[in-house]
């Protein structure tokens, strides 16, 4: 049985978690099946925005609890080669070219919050919770903290790492982990559908090249080298192929060319 299931629906791309009877638990089986479906995702043309869900009540209820006794017996060595798997899975989510987009059903928990917080945009719905529960486990949310605490501030993570508390889908919006909640799935699904639209209606390129200025420009200082970095790119980008066709197309009062590919 596979736990990561893959549908293209022409130009959504949506990866579901289905392993609803253990809360759609990480192992590093679900871990590589996951990274692989993201990666298979980027290649195809056709895909311009990923949608990331899950079965079930739940959307990730974090490490599976036999992965995690395997874990206590590997040698040093053997656990950072098993961590590292989940770090390029967030890495790969995080540094997907094409829009990324979390469907929050219920409660994510560990590495669960993680897949949000690596997602551009977050919606989830009152049933949502969560939890970066690693502590009362006596460990550590270490290779999701940068997207974490990207997410929802240093001041927020001090508190949940240390408390590992349970925080409903308001306090997750008030964070900025959410960006929106919705009450039912239903109404859910259909935000997720307006936001897919608005996203398909953007040029691709300029997405790919917006997700790489925010990498690049975020929490660094402002002096002279960032203004001529900002610069540089907004010239490349105008000059580009995209970029061009969207001026015109403005100018010329019609759809552009890639708003052929929105259906």
């Amino acid at each position: 049985m596979n736990h990561v299931i893959s549908k293209i629906d022409g130009p959504i791309g949506v990866i579901t978690l289905n392993n609803p009877e253990k809360h759609n638990a990480f192992d590093d089986v679900v871990i590589a099946e996951l990274t692989a479906a993201l990666m298979a995702m980027e290649k195809a043309v056709e895909v311009r925005v990923v949608v990331i869900a899950a079965a079930g009540k739940s959307f990730s209820a974090g490490a599976d609890l036999n992965w995690m006794k395997r874990m206590a017996g590997y040698s040093p060595d053997e656990n950072f080669h098993d961590a590292m798997g989940l770090g390029t899975l967030m890495k790969t989510l995080h540094g997907l070219k094409k829009p990324t987009v979390a469907r929050v059903q219920g409660a994510a928990y560990g590495g669960g919050v993680g897949l949000v917080a690596c997602c551009d945009i977050a919606v989830g719905t009152l049933a949502a919770a969560f939890s970066l529960s690693e502590a009362k486990l006596g460990l550590i949310p270490a290779v999701i903290s940068p997207y974490v605490i990207a997410a929802i501030g240093e001041r927020a993570s001090h508190r949940y790492f240390l408390t590992a508390e349970k925080f409903d889908a308001h306090e997750a919006h008030r964070l900025g982990l959410l960006h929106e909640v919705a009450a039912t799935d239903a109404e859910m699904d259909a935000r997720i559908s307006e936001l897919c639209k608005a996203l398909l209606a953007a040029g691709p390129d300029s997405q790919a090249e917006s997700k790489s200025l925010i990498a690049a420009v975020a929490n660094r200082p402002l002096n002279d080298e960032l203004v001529a970095e900002t610069a540089q790119r907004i010239a490349r980008v105008r000059a580009s192929a995209e970029g061009r066709e969207g001026l015109a197309a403005f100018l010329e009062k019609r759809p552009p060319a890639w708003a052929g590919k929105t259906t």
